[in-house]
């Protein structure tokens, strides 16, 4: 069984000897080769042209036994390609180049010819799925409609999201307006991953957790269930929210085939919320990733004992990997699951 069929396993809930693993945001500073790369290129530079993508993409599993590949991308793509472009910030942080201000700029968004604006990005998925040749799986991704929303209408990254809120709470018609076009171009963008070669892809709701508990549902999952409805037929769908554990079992009516969680819970008490016939995906601290071998062996042991009669678990961090960690720390980890029956 080779990688891409224990990662396909694991998502079908099938009993294994130990899990695949896959590290999200595996590009990263932490990475030599990659801190070289972006000493000539900047992010987009290396986003956008397709073969500085696979170069990126397939750094970590030339150091790593990792068992997936995922997409060296990022979800603002999804707002450019709707006509609200982005950039980083030279303090840190995302920017867009406009704020949405009003409901006319939001009837102005397209959502058409999302494939042709994002070309680049079909381009770098069919040069990754020729390089991993069938051995590793290979993961889309996008941001759920809410999280990317929150960029739309703060104009870049925020402390308080009080614009995203107070157009939610206040109007809500022209926020489903938008949601509407978001999901939209996200489902004509999952179908382009997939035929592009995507084998799976990843939903990250990374700001699921800031919206109050009771509004969960209509500010964030009703559209991402609505996306997965739309393609679930197509390819398998994973759920990542950061920060809505009290909201696993809603997420899981959505019928993904995994649901990532962070490591603010035990992911034995995830477990006994999601259904059996869907994966669980998760869940190390990705600071740990920052201190000694010893903790990160011992920390990934517990959750790799905690869901050994459990089948259908996928080894992950928590969260994105951070810059400060450490390659002999990833090599424990690597080990230790892979190493493990």
């Amino acid at each position: 069984m080779n990688s891409k069929e224990r990662f396909l396993a694991a998502l079908d809930c099938q009993p294994l000897d130990r899990p695949p693993i896959w590290v999200m945001r595996q590009a990263g500073r932490y990475l030599p080769e990659y801190r070289a790369l972006k000493e000539k290129y900047s992010f987009l530079e290396l986003a956008q042209t397709p073969e500085l993508a696979l170069e990126v993409t397939m750094q970590p599993l030339r150091r790593f036994n990792l068992d997936a590949a995922i997409l060296f991308s990022d979800i603002l793509v999804i707002p450019e390609a709707m006509g609200q472009g982005y950039h980083f910030r030279e303090r840190g942080g995302i920017g867009m180049d406009y704020t949405l201000e009003n409901r006319e700029q939001i009837e102005k968004l397209s959502t058409t010819a999302i494939e042709e604006k994002l070309d680049y990005v079909a381009q770098a998925l069919k040069l990754i799925d020729a390089e991993l040749d069938g051995s590793k799986m290979l993961l889309g991704f996008g941001g759920s409609p809410w999280t990317l929303g929150t960029y739309m209408l703060e104009g870049g990254s925020s402390k308080d999201f009080a614009k995203v809120k107070a157009l939610f709470y206040q109007d809500r018609a022209t926020f489903d307006l938008l949601m509407e076009k978001i999901s939209d171009a996200l489902i004509a963008y999952f179908r382009m991953q997939k035929a592009a070669g995507a084998d799976a892809i990843q939903i990250f709701d990374s700001w699921g957790g800031i919206i109050s508990g009771e509004d969960y549902e209509a500010a964030s999952l009703k559209w991402i269930r609505k996306v997965i409805d739309a393609v679930r037929d197509e390819i398998p769908m994973i759920i990542y929210a950061k920060g809505t554990t009290p909201h696993i079992a809603r997420q899981a009516a959505c019928d993904p085939k995994a649901i990532a969680v962070d490591w603010t819970i035990p992911i034995e008490e995830a477990a006994e919320r999601i259904p059996s016939n869907i994966a669980i995906q998760g869940n190390l601290d990705p600071v740990l990733l920052d201190t000694k071998p010893e903790i990160v062996k011992e920390s990934a042991t517990r959750i790799l004992d905690a869901m050994k009669n459990r089948p259908g678990h996928i080894f992950n961090l928590g969260h994105g990997i951070h810059p400060t960690a450490r390659i002999e720390n990833m090599e424990t980890l690597v080990e230790t699951v892979c190493n493990y029956r």
